[in-house]
């Protein structure tokens, strides 16, 4: 059953906090990268670019665990384990648009390479946990 994300918890995936998505390599290793994040509809919104290791990982397993940063005080996080529900090109570009201008006051996300797709990811949480304040 989905865990609903709330309160401080909400507020720090709303914030410009840099999420820290962690997926499964081939091995089994874990995969942790930097990316930009959005709440919506109680799912966690991430985007990213064909291509890359973390979405061709979430697709094979698409178990995850996000970390995201208070980055005025490092020491309060928010961790949400889950998985990745739904992956869509469809209003990629405008999601990718929305979080330029959350993360860097940007109306146009400014570092789209040529014939780039860009992909939203959904997920939905299974376990939230909030630390510090």
């Amino acid at each position: 059953m989905p865990q609903p994300i709330e309160g401080r918890p909400r507020e720090l995936l709303e914030a410009p906090n840099f999420c820290q998505v962690g997926s499964i390599r081939t091995d089994g290793t874990a995969h942790v990268v930097p990316t930009w994040v959005d709440i919506e509809d109680g799912l966690v919104m991430l985007n990213s670019a064909e291509g890359r290791a973390w979405p061709k990982n979430v697709r094979r397993d698409p178990r995850v665990t996000l970390t995201v940063l208070n980055q005025e005080n490092p020491y309060e996080f928010v961790s949400i384990r889950g998985r990745v529900v739904d992956d869509t090109h469809d209003g990629a570009d405008e999601h990718i648009d929305r979080l330029a201008m959350k993360y860097l006051g940007e109306e146009r996300y400014p570092y789209r390479a040529d014939g780039e797709q860009r992909v939203i990811f959904r997920v939905e949480p299974d376990q939230v946990f909030h630390f510090g304040s």
